[in-house]
C-alpha cells in the first residue's frame, strides 16, 4: 500500500479507457493503487527522460506520465494533463500504450 498523505499535483478528472480496464480486472489490480504511486511522484518504470520530464513537469505544469506494469505483465499508462492556463489539471486517464 501507499501512503499518500499529500499529493504532488492535482490529478483533475481520473478516467480510464475500456482497454485499461479490461486489463486491470485481468491482473486483478486497483487503478486507485497506481494512482496513489502517481500522485506521490513514483513514476513506475518509465525511462530516466520521462522521469527528468516529469520532475519538471511538477515545477512548470507540464504533461505528467506514469508507467506501471500489471501483475500479467501489461503495461498500464497514467497520464495526467498539462495545467491550463488558470494553473488547473483537466484529468488522469489510465489507459495502455498502444491506445495513446
Amino acid at each position: 500500500m501507499v501512503d499518500l498523505k499529500r499529493p504532488l499535483f492535482n490529478p483533475g478528472k481520473i478516467v480510464a479507457t475500456p482497454g485499461a480496464l479490461q486489463a486491470l480486472q485481468q491482473a486483478n489490480q486497483s487503478v486507485w493503487v497506481f494512482l496513489a504511486r502517481h500522485l506521490a511522484g513514483n513514476w513506475g518504470v518509465v525511462d530516466a527522460h520521462d522521469k527528468a520530464a516529469n520532475e519538471q513537469a511538477l515545477k512548470d505544469g507540464g504533461r505528467l506520465l506514469s508507467a506501471y506494469t500489471l501483475n500479467t505483465g501489461t503495461t498500464i499508462w497514467l497520464v495526467t494533463e498539462a495545467e491550463d492556463d488558470n494553473g488547473n489539471r483537466a484529468a488522469t486517464t489510465a489507459l495502455l500504450p498502444e491506445n495513446y
